[in-house]
């Protein structure tokens, strides 16, 4: 009998880590220097966003690469 490969969960809260970091590195990246708000928020001129996003992006790529199908099975 063949075993099935089950694709493990951290996979897709990598991808699920990185959509939401490019959304949010996007929208920072759009209010903030695109198209800035009328009124700024305190401490706006370090952009948050922009740099949770990276980080979202970021580990959400590490997840991703180290949790894909068919790579947990190596050592």
């Amino acid at each position: 009998m063949e075993s099935k490969k089950q694709i493990p969960i951290w996979f897709f809260i990598g991808i699920l880590l990185a959509v939401y970091g490019v959304l949010i590195f996007a929208s920072g990246i759009y209010y903030g220097w695109i198209s800035p708000l009328e009124k700024k928020v305190v401490l706006a001129e370090y952009h948050a966003d922009v740099w949770w996003g990276a980080l979202l992006i970021v580990i959400g790529g590490f997840y991703i690469l180290k949790f894909r199908p068919g790579m947990t099975d190596r050592k």
